[in-house]
């Protein structure tokens, strides 16, 4: 009878894929979850998906390499659901689970922290999801599928009817290149600065914990 309900399969997932350098978990969750076979659990649902929340330990302090703050939450915005951001983990705070005080550690009062690179990168990537456009469309109602999937790297796409997203995520700190079919042709390149159109031919360049979205353009 609800609307919605929290995804902790993927919040599991995603920083266990990080920590483990292990990407094959969290696309094997979100195909079972979303993905186009019959047997898929919820597709075309809408889950509220998080890397963080009240009731778990933030993930600047789950995470064993704190670079994979920003590719992780990369993913969280491009797989489907509808993300949340926990207050506070927008600037990359720390906080632990239990302890003497409680689960109160994870509830502080904050004075506004400086917006730091995380802070702007989130920014980016909600703006992404809340306007008008073809790019919102394919990653607030696409379909999910996984394209190419290594230990360290995902591709997926999110496709609806009328526009095509690829969400490629880097979790180490090594470049790397992508070699797929579904990489050929004209891209928007949704999260360089101007957003340029970039001709592919197959292959795709990943800097050390990358993330980049290209809507088919």
């Amino acid at each position: 009878m609800l609307d919605s309900c929290t995804n902790y399969e993927c919040y599991k997932g995603l920083y266990s894929s990080f920590n483990s350098v292990n990407m094959f978990e969290i696309a094997h969750s979100l195909h079972r979850q979303f993905g186009g076979d019959p047997w898929c659990i919820y597709r075309g649902k809408h889950l509220l998906s998080f890397v963080d929340n009240h009731d778990v330990p933030r993930l600047a302090s789950i995470l064993t390499d704190k670079s994979c703050l920003r590719p992780a939450h990369g993913m969280l915005f491009g797989m489907p659901g509808i993300p949340c951001v926990y207050y506070g983990s927008e600037w990359g705070i720390a906080g632990e689970k239990g302890g003497p005080d409680g689960d109160w550690a994870l509830r502080p009062a904050l004075d506004e922290p400086a917006p730091n690179e995380l802070t702007a990168f989130i920014k980016q990537l909600a703006h992404l999801r809340s306007t008008d456009g073809a790019a919102a469309r394919a990653l607030n109602y696409g379909a999910y599928r996984n394209v190419v999937i290594q230990n360290k790297q995902l591709l997926f796409e999110r496709a609806c009817d009328d526009a095509t997203v690829l969400v490629a995520v880097n979790a180490v700190g090594e470049p790397y290149t992508f070699g797929a079919g579904e990489l050929n042709g004209s891209f928007v390149d949704l999260l360089a600065d101007g957003a340029p159109t970039v001709e592919l031919t197959g292959a795709l360049e990943l800097a050390p914990y990358e993330v980049r979205y290209l809507l088919r353009a």
